[in-house]
């Protein structure tokens, strides 16, 4: 369908991808010219009722939402027998693509990415949403870094009771919840599950699972315990591991209960409020009841369940013969065996057994009683736990209502708290070494100034706090000082502007792109820098943001206008455009609309020179598409 125009406004320009049951193409939207991705249903299913509705409620589903961390909706119909959807355009990969390239990604990027993907998926559950298919590939990382949640094809409203039988085994085992993978229906904590794999992947560059086969994937997902994160990448704090771990519980009530929930303390562990986060209790499985031991002989019973007891039969003139006397004997030895066995069977089983109660978050010392006083030995096994404090039970074994025998033990691993670790020295390093070797002990380093340094080379770590040595815990800041090396502004007033940016290049400065001007009518100056600030030989720290004045005569302007697509807001929209030419980019426009506004502005873009450039548009800062211009 290459190059085919869809409803006589989309053109298809290239497949970008292709999923079960839909193509996504790029396609230039002629009426504005502006990039959109097209999902077309795909011809063979047109007419399968349950892939047309899966196709539909994606639509549904994307209609009810509009978020910046969504691929946002844009258009919906239909062209012949040609069902599509419009959507935003997302440049860049998705983020299976970077964890391929990248194996393991940096725990806090990580983590921030996790914090943007439940910011999508807070929105969809309280638009009543479920989206099912949470996994990297339907994670969009757009070239600015903005992380984009795509692909409701397989969503479902949260009230909705039906599932096809097609439904149950949709979506990707390696990312599905327990309750997904034993076909039962998905609600808001089987994507907070999803979501712990995909952070699981980050950090580890793995799935936490693999089998020969969708099954064997499937049944790991129900009954194994993933690797614990610190074992396959000890550098990540335990704090997000302890948080990707509670995502990942079997049982959904001991996970995340909201998307909300789950972003908040990524946050406390990105910040180090480690002392604020959840515990994660373990599951508790019940066992089945242990049962009776049986008779050593089995006897006869009635109807109402009475044993029933060797009659005597009267001879009547006869003796009992020797054989009937011993075959007496020894069945009432059966039975007074039997009476015994099962005697010491109800002891064993009422009197000297025990049921294994729920240790879990009871300060040891009050556990330790409880244990005695039912008759077992508690067994203390202490380890450090980045959020839970010392002294109380994490852990138990065996698990609660298992059932012991009186004097046997029970195993109750207790919190020393976090472990007691120190600064490691960073001081010399680069930064991103400095990173590293911060993240190895759980903790995160900020760069709080940059400051000018004639003997330490730029980037490199001058001074640290707290100092090395001094005691901290997983989930502390580094504040550092660096280097930003020294350079001496040079004089580009007086000269053009092309000029000015060639000298600011050469001694590693930058222009500010936001130009101001000076109007002027000497024709002579114009494009001619008038003013600088750092002001010629002010010695400054490189890449430093150079600000320029500049002549210009207004009618010897080049000019262009161009149509602005504002996006759908509440509130004040900031717009700013800029010219790139070569490596230059400059401001061209800026100005602030309100939420009433039309949608397609038309504005006027001025340049020094004219000729072709490449225009930007930015809604807040934010970078959202480019197109090609022709200054006259």
């Amino acid at each position: 369908m290459s190059e085919k125009i869809l409803a006589d406004r989309y053109r298809l320009v290239e497949q970008i991808g292709v999923g079960g049951m839909a193509i996504v193409y790029r396609a230039v939207d002629q009426r504005t010219g502006h990039n959109v991705a097209v999902k077309v249903l795909k011809p063979e299913f047109n007419k399968d009722a349950e892939f047309v509705g899966r196709f539909q409620r994606e639509a549904e589903a994307a209609s009810r939402m509009t978020h910046h961390n969504i691929v946002n909706l844009l258009d919906v119909g239909m062209d012949g027998e040609n069902r599509y959807l419009v959507m935003e355009y997302v440049q860049g990969k998705t983020l299976k693509e970077v964890i391929r390239e990248k194996g393991r990604i940096n725990p806090i990027v990580a983590a921030q990415i996790t914090i943007r993907i439940l910011s999508a998926l807070q929105h969809a559950h309280q638009n009543g949403i479920i989206h099912r298919d949470i996994k990297p590939q339907n994670i969009l990382v757009h070239a600015d870094g903005h992380i984009k949640v795509a692909d409701f094809g397989i969503a479902r409203m949260a009230n909705s009771s039906t599932l096809t039988r097609s439904d149950t085994v949709m979506g990707s085992v390696h990312y599905f919840s327990p309750e997904q993978a034993s076909g039962h229906a998905a609600d808001v904590t089987s994507d907070i599950y999803s979501v712990g794999v995909v952070l699981y992947e980050m950090l580890t560059g793995r799935v936490p699972f693999e089998g020969d086969s969708t099954v064997a994937v499937a049944m790991q997902h129900l009954h194994t315990r993933p690797a614990p994160i610190e074992t396959i990448a000890p550098e990540v704090p335990l704090a997000i591991c302890h948080v990707a771990m509670m995502a990942m519980e079997k049982n959904p009530k001991y996970r995340y209960q909201s998307a909300w929930e789950m972003a908040l303390e990524l946050r406390k562990a990105i910040d180090g409020r480690t002392d604020q986060m959840q515990p994660r209790l373990v599951e508790k499985h019940l066992k089945p009841p242990v049962p009776m031991p049986s008779p050593g002989m089995p006897l006869k019973q009635t109807s109402t369940g009475q044993v029933q007891m060797p009659s005597r039969r009267r001879h009547r003139a006869n003796p009992v013969s020797a054989r009937a006397w011993i075959l007496t004997a020894l069945m009432a030895a059966a039975v007074f065996y039997g009476l015994y066995v099962g005697g010491v069977a109800i002891y064993e089983k009422v009197v000297n057994s025990v049921t294994v109660l729920d240790y879990l978050g009871m300060e040891v010392s009050a556990a330790q009683r409880t244990a005695t006083r039912q008759g077992l030995r508690a067994e203390i096994v202490e380890i450090n736990h980045p959020t839970i404090s010392s002294g109380m039970v994490i852990l138990q074994a065996p698990e609660v209502d298992s059932t012991l025998r009186k004097g046997d033990t029970v195993v109750l691993t207790v919190s020393k708290g976090p472990a007691a670790l120190t600064v490691p020295p960073i001081t010399g390093m680069t930064v991103n070494d400095g990173i590293t070797a911060a993240s190895a002990y759980g903790l995160t380093l900020t760069v709080v100034e940059q400051v000018v340094s004639t003997d330490v080379q730029a980037n490199f770590i001058i001074d640290q706090q707290p100092k090395a040595g001094e005691p901290c815990q997983s989930g502390d800041i580094i504040r550092v000082v660096v280097s930003g090396g020294s350079v001496f502004v040079p004089n580009v007033t007086n000269i053009p502007l092309s000029n000015a940016m060639e000298r600011l290049t050469a001694s590693n400065l930058t222009m500010n792109n936001a130009l101001q001007y000076v109007e002027t009518t000497d024709s002579a100056l114009h494009g001619m820098v008038a003013e600088q600030s750092p002001l010629a030989d002010t010695q400054v720290v490189q890449g430093t943001q150079v600000v320029l004045k500049v002549y210009q005569v207004a009618s010897m302007m080049a000019r262009a206008r161009v149509t602005v697509e504002l996006p759908q807001s509440d509130g004040l929209i900031s717009v700013r455009i800029t010219l790139v030419q070569g490596e230059s980019e400059v401001t061209a426009y800026q100005g602030e609309y309100p939420a009433n506004a039309s949608r397609y502005p038309s504005v006027e873009l001025t340049g020094q020179t004219p000729g072709e450039y490449t225009y930007k548009v930015y809604f807040g800062n934010k970078f959202a598409y480019q197109q090609q211009v022709t200054l006259e």
